[in-house]
């Protein structure tokens, strides 16, 4: 018999993975912290607010109680905020939970220490087997089926549960072993996201799109170098791949935020818009904050940081970026 497999989230991503897990009539069940909005999702078999039209497989269930969500299943996947994961750790531990292994989708780095979620997690429970999952995707493409490929990384054993948990029906999923690569891909691409959305709502066009990404790039390998992670991770799925998507297509918000800021828009007024986290605006804090800490070199991520939190003109952070002086090439 199949491990039953917990989603701990039911927001857009938490939703579509659930899908996905349920799509091979795994037995998934998918908690909410909102009571009302869990209620009405297994009631209607749908996430009409985060995932609309992409109904539920008959053997995804929904359930309100973390604690029996939890005692039912086998193996648990977090797919919440990186603001909320410590706190969801504590509610698990409450609830009785110490798992035995665990993963998580989560995106980020925690706000004000700037920690991984591999290290938040190992604080809360303890030196046990742990997966992250990443790459480019976005929700909705996925609750609706279409062709996707992601990373899932960590120990060999939960790494390939999940992989084979989630490949087929159009999902393809590679393993790796490095999560901290796969993590600061995931964390970093969506500061450099907010500048490329800067840039095109400035109109400085393609070129300059291009340009930051591939910049972004090299400064993202840096900070993954000086904290131990490979290489060739950031030139696979949740590196170069990650930041691409994120980059480039509006249904990233954090793309949104960028073109937001460049009409004007303050981030209250971005964020009422877009009425999801935008993981890219904590991590532009947490990432400078790693950056200056390990002494890496991050332009691109100064001047974004410099737009959310020091009131710099976007124009003039974008165009200083290609005034700096001319040196070789490098990563």
């Amino acid at each position: 018999m199949s491990a039953a497999i917990a989603v701990l989230g039911a927001g857009s991503w938490g939703t579509a993975l659930a899908i996905q897990l349920a799509r091979s009539g795994r037995r998934v069940v998918l908690w909410g912290r909102e009571a009302d909005g869990i209620e009405e999702i297994r009631r209607d078999r749908v996430n009409e607010r985060y995932l609309p039209g992409c109904p539920f497989p008959d053997s995804l269930e929904v359930d309100g109680s973390l604690e029996r969500v939890l005692a039912s299943t086998d193996e648990t996947l977090i797919v919440v905020p990186s603001h909320a994961l410590r706190q969801l750790c504590g509610a698990m531990k409450a609830a009785g939970a110490q798992p035995a292994r665990l993963a998580w989708a989560t995106k980020g780095l925690e706000p004000e220490t700037g920690k991984l979620a591999h290290e938040v997690i190992a604080e809360e429970f303890g030196d046990i087997p742990m997966a992250v999952l990443s790459g480019p995707t976005f929700a909705m493409e996925v609750g609706k089926g279409l062709p996707t490929a992601i990373t899932v990384a960590g120990e060999t054993a939960l790494a390939d549960f999940f992989a084979d948990a989630l490949h087929g029906q159009r999902f393809r999923a590679y393993t790796s072993r490095d999560i901290t690569g796969v993590e600061i891909g995931g964390s970093a691409k969506n500061v450099i996201a907010i500048g490329a959305g800067l840039s095109d709502g400035l109109g400085f066009g393609a070129n300059a799109r291009v340009a930051l990404i591939t910049r972004g790039l090299a400064e993202i390998m840096r900070l993954g170098r000086a904290l131990g992670a490979q290489t060739e991770t950031f030139l696979g799925l949740a590196g170069m791949g990650d930041l691409v998507l994120t980059c480039t297509d509006n249904q990233s918000r954090n793309r949104r935020m960028g073109l937001a800021l460049a009409e004007g828009k303050t981030q209250e007024q971005a964020h009422a818009e877009i009425r999801q986290v935008v993981e890219g605006v904590s991590a532009a804090k947490e990432i400078r904050r790693l950056a200056q800490k390990h002494a890496v070199d991050m332009p691109i991520i100064e001047s974004i940081y410099d737009v959310l939190f020091e009131g710099r003109d976007p124009r003039d952070a974008v165009e200083s970026l290609f005034e700096r002086e001319r040196k070789p090439e490098m990563c």
